[in-house]
C-alpha cells in the first residue's frame, strides 16, 4: 500500500458485536444511550475511536480487561477514515465525543489547532520518556507538548533472504579452509624435501610407507567430508560473523555485492524494492534534508536543497541503471511476493512484511529464511534516515472524563501490548517490549533512528511532490534542478511569497584514470 494510501485509508464500518461492546458509527439515538447504560451497569462509557478494522479484535479485548477492573465502560468505536477529523469535530461539539482517538502522527497539529487534542497526563508516576520510545514522543509532540500516547508505528528496513547469505558465507568459509589446507599442504611439502629428499618425500606423502587406513578410518574421512560440503566444519558463530560482514552497510556495497555474487537460478535481482512510493525510497535523503525539526512541527526548520541532498539523489539516480526495475510493472506488494519466491535477495520493506512471511510460511508458501537489517547508508560519510509514522491515542479536548480518557490510553499503549502484533500485525511504539520476532527488534532499531513524519499543516503537499520528484530523477532528470525547484515550492507555501534558491554549484569529482584490455568494454551489473 502507497504512502498515500496508508494515510488516507478507508476504514470499513463494522458491525457492532455485543460481547465487546462495539458500536458502528457515531449517530446514535437517545434511546440507544439509555440502554447502553443499562447494559454498563451504571458505569460512565468513554468512547475510543478508530479507522483500521485490523484493530478491531484487540482493541475489543484490552476495553474488556480494562472494564473489569476500572469502574468505567471503555467502547471502541470503527468509524471510516473519510473525514475524519471533521467527524470528530462535529460530534465533539454536539456530545462531547468521542473521549479519545486513534490518529496518524501526521494530522497532530491539524487535531491540536482544531480544539481537538489535549496536553496528555499520564497517570501513576508515568514517566513519558521513560515508556515510550524516543522517536514516538517526537511524533507525538507538537511544540514541545506531548498531545498523544506513541501506540503504534511503520518504518522501513532492508529485509533479506537470510538463506542465501548463509549459503554465500559457507561457500566462502569452505573455499578459505580449502586455500588455508593446500597452503599447508604445500609447507608439508617442502619440508619433506628438506628433510628426505624428493624420492623419500614423495614415498611419505603418498602414503607409501607403511601407513595403513583402516575402514573405520576411511569412514571417519568420508564422514569429514560430507560435513565440510555441508558447511558443519565452521560453528554458527562462524557462519553468523561471515553473513553480518556480508550484510551491505552503504549502496556501495550492494553494487559490490551484486557484482560478485553467483546467485542462484532462481534470482531474478539483487535488489529490488518499489522505487515508485517515497516511503521506501526517503531513507536515501532523510538524513540530508530537515522538514520541521526532530518533531516536525517547526516551520522555521526546513533545509530541502543543500549538497549533500544532492549526492544523495545522484548515487539514487545511478541506481536505476544499475538495477532493472521496471517502474511500470512495480508496487510494494509485488515485490514482496517476489522476495517469497526467492527471486531477489535484498528488498525495502515495511514492518507488515514479518506479519505476511510469518503466514506464507505457516501456509508453505514461503521456503526460505529472513531477516531485517539497517537501511544502508550512502557512503562512509552521508548517512541514511528511513521515514516513519506513528499512530498515536489522542485525548479529545472536548471529553468530560479526560483523567479516566489518560488513563486508558495508557493502558492500550504501554501495558496491553503484548499481543497486539499477534492480534494486528503492528508494532507497539513502547519500550521494554517482547515483540516475539528477533526481525521486530531491529525494525524498532531503525525506528529509533527514523525521521517522524512532520505534521506541519503548510507542507502537507509535500510528499506528493517530493514522490514526484523521486520519479523524475530515477527517468534522469537533474538532481540538483529538481530540488532546487521542489524547495521554491515548499519554501513558497510557507512564507507566503515567492521564494528564491540560490543556485549550488557542485564540485567537479577528479575522475579516475582506468585502463581496459583489448576488446574489454565498461559495462554494468543489472541484476
Amino acid at each position: 500500500m502507497s504512502l498515500k494510501s496508508r494515510l488516507a485509508a478507508v476504514g470499513i464500518i463494522a458491525a457492532a458485536a455485543a460481547a465487546t461492546f462495539f458500536i458502528a458509527g457515531s449517530n446514535r439515538e437517545i434511546s440507544e444511550k439509555k440502554e447502553e447504560a443499562v447494559f454498563s451497569g451504571g458505569k460512565e462509557t468513554l468512547y475510543l475511536w478508530y479507522t483500521d478494522e485490523a484493530l478491531t479484535s484487540y482493541l475489543g479485548s484490552a476495553a474488556v480487561t480494562y472494564n473489569e477492573t476500572h469502574d468505567v465502560r471503555i467502547v471502541p468505536v470503527l468509524e471510516s477514515g473519510l473525514e475524519y477529523l471533521e467527524k470528530i469535530n462535529q460530534v465533539s461539539l454536539e456530545n462531547n465525543e468521542p473521549d479519545m482517538y486513534i490518529l496518524s502522527n501526521d494530522l497532530l497539529e491539524k487535531a491540536y489547532l482544531a480544539g481537538l487534542a489535549s496536553e496528555v497526563e499520564p497517570s501513576g508516576g508515568m514517566t513519558m520518556a521513560g515508556t515510550y520510545i524516543g522517536t514516538g514522543l517526537h511524533a507525538a509532540s507538537y511544540k514541545d507538548k506531548i498531545i498523544g500516547y506513541p501506540f503504534y508505528f511503520e518504518t522501513s528496513s532492508l529485509l533479506y533472504n537470510a538463506s542465501y547469505l548463509r549459503d554465500m558465507a559457507v561457500k566462502e568459509l569452505e573455499a578459505e579452509a580449502d586455500l588455508a589446507e593446500g597452503e599447508a599442504s604445500q609447507q608439508q611439502a617442502d619440508q619433506a624435501v628438506e628433510s628426505v629428499g624428493l624420492a623419500g618425500a614423495a614415498t611419505i606423502l603418498s602414503g607409501g610407507t607403511a601407513q595403513t587406513i583402516t575402514n573405520g578410518e576411511a569412514d571417519k574421512n568420508e564422514e569429514a567430508e560430507a560435513d565440510a560440503e555441508s558447511g558443519q566444519w565452521f560453528t554458527q558463530e562462524q557462519i553468523d560473523a561471515r553473513v553480518k560482514e556480508l550484510l551491505p552497510s552503504t549502496i556501495e556495497d550492494i553494487k559490490a555485492f551484486a557484482d560478485n555474487y553467483d546467485a542462484p537460478e532462481q534470482v531474478e535481482g539483487v535488489f529490488k524494492w518499489d522505487v515508485t512510493d517515497i516511503f521506501y525510497n526517503y531513507f536515501f535523503i532523510g538524513d540530508t534534508i530537515r522538514m520541521g525539526g526532530e518533531a516536525g512541527w517547526d516551520s522555521g526548520q526546513i533545509d530541502i536543497y543543500n549538497l549533500d541532498a544532492i549526492r544523495s539523489m545522484r548515487v539514487y539516480q545511478e541506481l536505476s541503471q544499475f538495477f532493472s526495475i521496471d517502474t511500470g510493472k512495480i508496487d510494494y506488494d509485488t515485490v514482496l511476493d517476489e522476495f517469497m519466491a526467492g527471486k531477489m535477495v535484498f528488498t525495502m520493506a515495511t514492518t507488515d512484511a514479518v506479519f505476511k512471511l510469518e503466514d506464507a510460511r505457516d501456509d508453505g508458501l514461503f521456503a526460505y529464511d529472513y531477516d531485517i537489517a539497517l537501511t544502508p547508508d550512502i557512503d562512509e560519510t552521508t548517512k541514511t534516515r528511513s521515514l516513519s509514522v506513528t499512530n498515536c491515542v489522542v485525548i479529545n479536548a472536548y471529553s468530560q472524563n479526560k483523567e479516566a480518557a489518560n488513563d486508558f490510553a495508557r493502558f492500550l499503549t504501554s501495558e496491553y501490548n503484548d499481543i497486539l502484533f499477534a492480534r494486528t500485525g503492528k508494532v507497539s511504539a513502547a519500550e521494554g517490549v517482547d515483540y516475539g520476532y528477533e526481525a521486530l527488534e531491529k525494525f524498532a532499531e531503525e525506528y529509533r533512528r527514523s525521521v517522524p513524519m512532520p505534521k506541519m499543516i503548510e507542507t502537507s503537499s509535500f510528499w506528493i511532490k517530493l514522490e514526484a520528484v523521486f520519479s523524475q530523477i530515477w527517468n534522469g532528470a537533474d538532481a540538483n534542478e529538481k530540488l532546487k525547484e521542489l524547495s521554491e515550492q515548499i519554501m513558497t507555501q510557507v512564507t507566503g511569497a515567492a521564494y528564491e534558491e540560490e543556485y549550488i554549484e557542485e564540485p567537479k569529482e577528479e575522475e579516475e584514470d582506468t585502463e581496459y584490455l583489448d576488446g574489454e568494454e565498461e559495462g554494468q551489473e543489472t541484476m
